[in-house]
């Protein structure tokens, strides 16, 4: 009697796949779940602080005080210091939502039915943070200060721009430094010549109005005081209250008037985040010895969240992997408001302890890796109740 043959749709046992490959498919299937779910919300969360700080930059043009054509190269320069403290969140909040999905979706139980333990699980996870922290350390260390040092530059350069070098050609625009409006027909290439120039506004002296037409002006720098000017020539200058008719007028063929500072901060909030990694290590002082601690710590933060994130991940296939993720992420607010506590601290030199940066980090750890050990703790001490009588 013939033997049935299997179904072609029954699956096979493949001799080839041996546990170091299941490992490896493992993985890479987790790694690829976590990276994906990262990404995701680190794309989410770069748009929405980017947006915000270009509506910043974007009224800071506005009112004349940047160039409108070097907003893109501005957020360019920024975009690594904005990367360094996005990916960690980012990683954080994919493994909570790439776990917690294999959890809802009883994969977790399936792959722990194949031999997989909750250590090496761990262990992929650092795995995978540790080439996420690579990426971190790169951008903390290397491209961010440089980032910052060109944004600080191109800051110094449009702060030494006067407002009237930021004119349009044939548009009114609203002076920042007194009560009025400037206007100019035309506009030289390199910003410095203006044609047919019309300026209204209170006049220095008094409180009358002043109107001032001029065929050219031209912004110069007093070599003696480092003062700018704008020298308007062959002109007009009219000074009086509107509806009166006792007004005056003045006809010159040079007139020269004096151009205040812009009111603009050039430099970032911290002086040292513009300063290169070996500036900061050959420097022995608070602020620059806090900014390194702080380098070096932003890949440790990683890894401390990638082992915070798997026992917080955690979740029965009935309450849904959203249960945990607004704890986890106050817990992530309060680890990274603490470690810029400390690090604001060591900059003033109120610090309790020495490298109190990475006390914080020791602290949660530990918080960590008790989130991690108590579930086996607790396992093991329920064992002898639960032992039936003899």
């Amino acid at each position: 009697m013939p033997r049935p043959r299997r179904s072609p749709a029954w699956p096979r046992f493949d001799p080839l796949v041996t546990n170091k490959s299941f490992n490896v498919i493992i993985f890479r299937y987790l790694a690829k779940e976590v990276l994906a779910s990262m990404l995701a919300v680190s794309a989410v969360l770069l748009l929405i602080i980017m947006s915000g700080r270009f509506v910043r930059y974007l009224a800071d043009a506005a009112a004349g005080k940047l160039d409108a054509q070097v907003l893109l190269t501005l957020m360019g320069y920024r975009l690594p210091s904005f990367l360094e403290l996005i990916l960690p969140l980012g990683f954080f909040i994919g493994i909570l939502l790439a776990y917690g999905r294999l959890y809802v979706d009883s994969e977790m139980t399936v792959l722990s039915a194949c031999g997989m333990s909750e250590r090496r699980l761990v262990g992929y996870t650092l795995a995978t943070g540790s080439f996420v922290a690579v990426i971190v350390a790169i951008l903390s260390l290397y491209v961010s200060p440089v980032g910052v040092k060109a944004a600080e530059d191109l800051f110094v350069e449009q702060r030494n721009r006067t407002e009237f070098e930021t004119l349009k050609p044939a548009r009114f625009h609203k002076l920042s430094s007194r009560d009025g409006v400037t206007y100019a027909q035309s506009v030289s290439a390199d910003k410095k010549q203006l044609q047919q120039v019309f300026i209204a506004g209170t006049a220095e002296t008094s409180d009358k109005l002043s109107v001032v037409t001029a065929a050219t002006g031209e912004t110069l720098v007093n070599q003696v005081t480092g003062k700018r000017y704008l020298v308007l020539q062959n002109g007009q200058q009219y000074r009086g209250q509107p509806g009166d008719a006792d007004y005056e007028v003045i006809t010159f063929s040079r007139y020269s008037q004096y151009v205040p500072e812009p009111d603009f901060e050039a430099r970032p909030k911290k002086a040292t985040d513009g300063l290169s990694t070996m500036t900061l290590w050959k420097s022995d002082t608070r602020e620059a010895n806090a900014a390194l601690q702080w380098r070096l710590s932003l890949p440790v933060l990683v890894l401390v969240v990638a082992l915070l994130a798997v026992p917080l991940s955690r979740t029965q296939p009935r309450k849904g992997r959203y249960v945990k993720m607004i704890p986890a992420i106050l817990l992530y607010i309060i680890y990274l408001v603490v470690s810029n506590a400390a690090r604001g601290l060591m900059e003033e030199g109120k610090a309790p302890i020495p490298y109190l940066l990475w006390w914080v980090h020791a602290v949660f750890l530990l918080l960590a890796l008790t989130l991690l050990l108590m579930p086996s703790w607790l396992r093991f001490h329920r064992r002898p109740s639960q032992a039936a009588p003899a």
